[in-house]
């Protein structure tokens, strides 16, 4: 079935828009959800990788890479609360804090070795996910 035998969804699609169906322009791309979204996929990468790099050296240290996964996803979740909020985007930028105090707890407690941060993490993470959930029935 080509483009053109397609007959459009008025619940989805629209049928005033001009222009092919297709990859966005780049004028359409936004620049923050990019860097937001490369760091959580090079965090994603980082943890794929841990059981075959099981160490990297990072500023003459060496960090678990599952650590350093979680330290790059924090700082991505970091960079996206305050633009995210700024926009007027109060749950995505809710849910980026959330996310970059959690994770950035479990990096933390990593690197010093401490059991608190280690369970603020897993609270706030937890905690995090539970008030999303809730959130999903004001959609």
């Amino acid at each position: 079935m080509s483009d053109d035998d397609w007959e459009p969804d008025p619940a989805w699609d629209d049928p005033s828009a001009d222009g092919s169906p297709g990859w966005p322009s780049v004028d359409d791309l936004d620049p923050v959800s990019i860097v937001v979204g490369s760091l959580v996929a090079i965090a994603g990468v980082l943890l794929f990788l841990q059981p075959s790099v099981r160490v990297l050296t990072l500023f003459g240290r060496r960090v678990p890479t599952f650590v350093a996964s979680a330290g790059v996803l924090s700082l991505g979740f970091a960079v996206g609360t305050p633009v995210y909020l700024r926009r007027g985007y109060r749950l995505r930028g809710i849910a980026h804090g959330i996310g970059a105090v959690g994770f950035g707890s479990l990096f933390f407690a990593a690197g010093f070795g401490s059991l608190a941060l280690l369970w603020l993490g897993l609270a706030v993470v937890l905690g995090g996910v539970l008030f999303l959930v809730s959130e999903t029935r004001n959609l």
